[in-house]
């Protein structure tokens, strides 16, 4: 069930730079070490519901029903743009010299947890991706795709810390900067822009 082949497969799938990537490392860069562990755990936590669908069965409806996809989806690219739209427009956001007020850690959570519950993708990632690992000889299904859900999102979770702790090294260079700051500021914006398109974009 837990092979060398699935979890080599979800390091690869945790590892490449998402939008979870892209708001944990942000929010590690502005707002510190801390902060980038509860958007990690917010990225994370947006997974359930999608692993919950795959579970359930309804990532089968949404794979077959046009009108299911395209709805969450554009739920999804409005959210994005909002975000891109925000982060543009936020200078403070970015003047990190520790006088300015923090986001929550509850504001950084839901956050984190709307990017990734609004992306359709990850529900049918999940229908695809888990199924394959699941022996028919073992246990219940049901138990095995729990498990593996775990370890995946474990994953995930310690992956996306990782990448916050690395912004928090360079967060230094960011304060002491106006120039990399406002450099900051529009290239996440337009990272998050461009992630926003590229959803709009793509096909079930």
């Amino acid at each position: 069930m837990i092979s060398i082949e699935f979890l080599i497969t979800s390091l690869i799938v945790v590892l490449i730079p998402g939008t979870g990537v892209v708001y944990t490392v942000s929010t590690g860069l502005v707002q510190g070490r801390k902060a980038s562990v509860y958007a990690a755990l917010g990225c994370t936590a947006g997974i359930v519901p999608h692993l919950l669908a795959t579970i359930l069965g309804l990532a089968a409806v949404m794979h077959t029903s046009a009108l299911a996809f395209q709805v969450l989806k554009y739920a999804g690219v409005a959210y994005l743009l909002y975000v891109a739209y925000a982060t543009w427009r936020d200078k403070a956001a970015f003047a990190v010299d520790g006088s300015m007020a923090k986001t929550s850690a509850t504001g950084l959570v839901t956050k984190a947890f709307l990017l990734n519950i609004l992306n359709p993708k990850l529900t049918i990632f999940f229908l695809a991706f888990l199924p394959q690992f699941v022996q028919a000889t073992g246990p219940a299904p049901l138990v095995q795709m729990l498990v593996l859900s775990a370890v995946f999102m474990a994953m995930t979770f310690g992956v996306f810390v990782l990448y916050g702790l690395i912004a928090h090294v360079f967060r230094k260079l960011v304060i002491e900067s106006q120039r990399v700051q406002r450099w900051m500021r529009y290239s996440f914006a337009a990272v998050f822009a461009a992630l926003g398109a590229r959803l709009a974009t793509s096909e079930q």
